[in-house]
């Protein structure tokens, strides 16, 4: 019995962080054109490039590293993983936020700490809601090279990307949420 409750209060935990990762989403970075990292951030570049509904699109990007921890990583994370993932995006699909601020400071401070509260929360509960962090945990297993700097090497990968198709102060604007949510 107490095992059922310590998985529930686990459920209930990464429902709260990915409330909290899409309130920093929705409320901060969407409406103001700004990228979250990982395979969030492919999604919104995508989603602006091509002009698709970003829920969509998390799912959709989502997909191959799913595959990947189902083969390579763990069903355990796989499960929770799609739980978070699909409920991310129907969070960001439902939510009907205004900006809360136009400074693009406080959108990047306050967007990456209520990115970094969710996602933190979730990962503690053996969720992720970003690919790259499957990934991340697919090469550490296979090579050992640190979770955080392969997440690190998507990144500036993701940034520079996106410093080329939109604009180096979006750029610049997002390595500093990813550093806010980072920590």
């Amino acid at each position: 019995m107490e095992k059922i409750k310590t998985e529930v209060f686990s459920y209930i935990q990464i429902l709260i962080g990915i409330l909290l990762a899409s309130i920093g989403l929705k409320a901060f970075l969407l409406p103001n054109g700004f990228l979250d990292g990982g395979v969030t951030g492919i999604a919104i570049l995508l989603s602006e490039l091509i002009q698709v509904n970003i829920s969509l699109l998390i799912i959709l990007c989502s997909i191959p590293f799913l595959v990947l921890a189902w083969f390579s990583v763990s069903r355990k994370i796989f499960f929770k993983s799609i739980l978070a993932i699909v409920s991310l995006a129907v969070f960001i699909h439902l939510e009907n936020f205004g900006s809360v601020t136009e400074d693009k400071l406080l959108i990047s401070i306050f967007g990456g700490l209520f990115l970094g509260a969710g996602i933190g929360l979730s990962i503690k509960n053996g969720a992720v809601m970003d690919g790259s962090e499957i990934l991340g945990i697919f090469i550490n297993q296979r090579f050992g090279f640190s979770i955080g700097k392969i997440i690190l090497v998507f990144n500036v990968i993701l940034f520079s990307f996106t410093a080329w198709l939109l604009s180096l102060e979006v750029a610049m604007y997002s390595v500093l949420t990813y550093l806010i949510t980072a920590k």
